[in-house]
């Protein structure tokens, strides 16, 4: 490679959070070169055992480094594979002296600013970019002028137009809203004109001055159908988003179902009812959320066994299902079949980690919360559907807890913009909501 080429090659140092959140990252990175802080190989042995998704970052990203070095030493760096760049390791250098008067040098943090601002002063005309999905350090390396990105090769790009599942369609010919409620309750897709092409299992919300229906785009029959409002468990719809909703998750040919909106739009409770409606059909219903403590409170810290400290991580869970069970005489076969389940094990809610290890066969597995999972995290739960499993993710893209996470760069907005036009997927953006009228003032206005 010429030296003119040489130089335009970007240095990448790469925080330890950018790791932890995708373990393979540095094929991320084009034909730039990389630079690991030896403060980050500290910081990842530190990660290295447990059962989380970061343990699981941590392990594989030093495997992974491992093989890309072999027997050889880091000088001057290895190469990661054709068309990418060099990773090497950049062990600490006594502290500049222009940092030191602000920044603690013995703050990991810290270590990693000096290693960039290092090498931006010996880079020789090389761009130095400090890599981090902490905002904080990011505003510290602005300062001292050192160029910082956050991590985005998972991020949605645009949030204002991602998929919302459903649309308004006004001016629909009569003849083809009198075809829903005509046997076979369908039009075909052709023979309806629309701005835009169907997306596969999108609902439609069709009028014209006199008449309206609700409809889903079905790719297999390549048909527009008629969707009715129907009962979960005894939870009925309250409006026609809810009612693609409860259409979505108990239609078996979707094996995939996404449910984004704000707090209080019924995300969970339609997805727990279509769960007891269709129970039949599954060997078990397993709800589980990730445990995000908040206000920086771990989990450590709550007194108790392990079922205390994560009895208030579930306790929104336990809720939703207690709105469905009080529908019901503490005598009726419904209610009584709700604490069969439980007592059987047959209905499970559970932390997100412990399902490591599970065989997702034959279950209707509800993700809440799902905003708060990384893409990774996603990616690996969705992959371990095994036959018969159907798979529902629900959250608030808006709602994050996970200090790395925003709305852009989540498992659920990643999910949504990477699924949409699949046969086995639906999705439902649900902006209404039906908690109580406070409920729906306090989330438009606070």
């Amino acid at each position: 490679m010429s030296a003119a080429a040489a130089r335009k090659r970007k240095i990448f140092v790469l925080d330890t959070n950018v790791i932890l959140h995708d373990s393979s990252c540095i094929y991320q990175f084009e034909e730039n070169n990389l630079v690991l802080p030896i403060t980050v190989i500290e910081e990842l042995d530190r990660f290295k055992k447990g059962n989380d998704s970061l343990n699981f970052h941590a392990r594989e990203f030093v495997r992974e480094l491992d093989r890309l070095s072999g027997d050889d030493l880091f000088n001057g760096g290895v190469p990661i594979g054709p068309h990418h760049g060099n990773i090497s390791i950049k062990l600490d250098t006594e502290f500049h002296r222009d940092l030191a008067f602000n920044f603690n040098p013995h703050k990991p943090d810290h270590r990693i600013l000096n290693t960039a601002y290092q090498l931006s002063r010996q880079s020789g005309g090389q761009q130095v970019i400090l890599v981090s999905k902490d905002v904080n350090l990011r505003m510290k390396a602005k300062a001292i002028g050192i160029v910082a990105q956050d991590y985005k090769s998972d991020e949605v790009k645009d949030i204002s137009t991602l998929y919302c599942g459903w649309r308004v369609e006004e001016h629909i010919d009569e003849e083809v809203i009198r075809a829903m409620y005509a046997s076979p309750f369908q039009a075909d897709a052709g023979s309806i004109r629309v701005k835009e092409a169907f997306v596969p299992n999108e609902y439609i919300i069709m009028k014209n001055i006199r008449k309206s229906a609700l409809a889903v785009y079905n790719p297999i029959a390549d048909a527009v159908e008629r969707v009715d409002k129907v009962p979960a468990y005894g939870i009925m719809p309250r409006n026609a988003e809810q009612t693609f909703a409860i259409n979505a998750l108990m239609n078996p040919e979707i094996r995939l179902v996404t449910l984004s909106g704000k707090a209080g739009t019924g995300k969970t409770l339609l997805a727990l009812a279509a769960a007891l409606e269709t129970r039949k059909n599954y060997r078990q219903i397993y709800m589980a959320r990730p445990v995000v403590p908040l206000s920086n409170k771990d989990i450590g810290f709550l007194p108790g066994d392990i079922k205390s400290k994560l009895g208030p991580y579930m306790q929104p869970l336990f809720d939703n299902l207690g709105v469905i069970q009080h529908q019901f005489s503490t005598a009726d076969q419904k209610s009584r079949r709700i604490r069969e389940l439980l007592d059987e094990e047959k209905l499970v809610i559970s932390p997100l980690a412990y399902i490591r290890g599970r065989s997702l066969v034959n279950i209707y597995f509800i993700v809440d919360e799902a905003q708060n999972l990384t893409p990774h995290e996603v990616k690996t739960i969705i992959t371990r559907a095994g036959d018969g499993t159907k798979l529902v993710f629900t959250g608030d893209i808006y709602q994050i807890d996970h200090p790395y996470l925003n709305s852009h760069a989540n498992g659920l907005s990643y999910l949504i913009d990477r699924m949409k036009g699949q046969k086995l997927y639906a999705h439902v953006n649900l902006t209404k909501g039906e908690r109580s009228e406070l409920a729906a003032l306090a989330s438009d206005l606070l």
